[in-house]
């Protein structure tokens, strides 16, 4: 089984640092002056991120565990493809979860930055499907164009990994990342997150 090892190797590596969804408030902490509206609209789009972030934590350990173990290829496609649809469902569960939050109140070009961020969710959501299909369609049976097709795809979500961390990014500024950076739900998936990049 040599031919694919390396290749699901490079599809793990491509995973790390993909998974962190609110990188931007690891160790912030401070005052947003009070706005009661603000802090309302935060703990909304807050309470949607754990659950979300564990798939896609999940998703990413499954990927690299396929990825570790000496796998036939029928397995690491099966493994890989539940892996994409679930990173696909949870980015469009953020992006309805951003959209139905409205834009954050107060904040200065807050619709563009709500809209920004939906729109980049989803067009997340919609690669990692698309991921999906790509590894759904590759032939397990010819392990050099099986893995061949793996290249592609750690390409492609090696480019994704990097988009996920900038989606909610220019959201999660000035206020607004004060105010989530106040939500418990937050703090969890941001301390999550720390751990998760002291781990790997």
């Amino acid at each position: 089984m040599e031919g694919t090892d390396p290749v699901n190797k490079k599809l793990a590596a491509a995973l790390s640092g993909g998974a962190v969804l609110v990188l931007a408030l690891s160790g912030c902490s401070s005052d947003d002056g009070g706005n009661k509206e603000l802090d309302a609209w935060a703990k909304q789009v807050c309470d949607a991120l754990p659950a979300q972030d564990a798939k896609v934590d999940a998703a990413n350990a499954a990927i690299k565990q396929a990825a570790t173990d000496n796998n036939a290829p029928a397995n690491v496609q099966k493994t890989d493809s539940q892996a994409f649809q679930d990173m696909s469902d949870a980015y469009n569960a953020l992006a309805q979860a951003v959209q139905k939050a409205g834009p954050p109140p107060g904040v200065d070009g807050g619709e563009k930055k709500q809209k920004d961020a939906v729109s980049a969710l989803t067009t997340l959501s919609t690669s990692y499907a698309g991921l999906k299909k790509q590894v759904d369609a590759l032939d397990t049976k010819d392990q050099a164009k099986f893995a061949d097709g793996l290249q592609n795809i750690a390409t492609d979500l090696g480019k994704l990994s990097k988009s996920g961390n900038t989606a909610l990014k220019n959201l999660e500024q000035g206020d607004v990342k004060n105010a989530m950076a106040q939500q418990e739900s937050c703090k969890k998936v941001a301390s999550s997150a720390k751990a998760g990049a002291t781990a790997s």
